[in-house]
């Protein structure tokens, strides 16, 4: 990846938290922008998200912010536009991270738990 790539990923995360944070954040929920990846022509920008809603699903807080991609991509012009040619297009996913996180440390816990089989050296 070029450093261009690179930079103009972290100001897309930088830029787009605080966009989201300010004016896209569905009322009780806490939404945070945990990587941003640019394609390499800088065309696209794949966000991921990574939202806390208790007592809600998160899929309708998904369903708010891609209802809401013009508007975002329009107050990201406003702060970028003197540092791109053009503005990436924005595509929302959802981070995973933490989920596959919790899954791998279950799995090393019943690998944990299980007995262990005598080897031949301890007989």
């Amino acid at each position: 990846m070029s450093f261009r790539v690179e930079r103009l990923g972290e100001l897309l995360k930088r830029d787009l938290g605080e966009i989201i944070q300010r004016s896209f954040q569905p009322e009780g929920t806490f939404v945070t922008v945990t990587s941003v990846r640019v394609t390499p022509d800088l065309s696209i920008a794949k966000v991921y998200l990574s939202v806390f809603a208790p007592g809600r699903d998160n899929k309708v807080v998904y369903e708010y912010i891609d209802e809401h991609v013009p508007a975002i991509r329009h107050k990201l012009a406003g702060k970028i536009k003197n540092q791109v040619r053009k503005i990436p297009e924005l595509h929302f996913y959802a981070d995973d991270t933490a989920e596959y996180v919790n899954k791998m440390e279950q799995l090393f816990k019943k690998v944990d738990e299980q007995p262990k089989a005598p080897s031949d050296d301890e007989e």
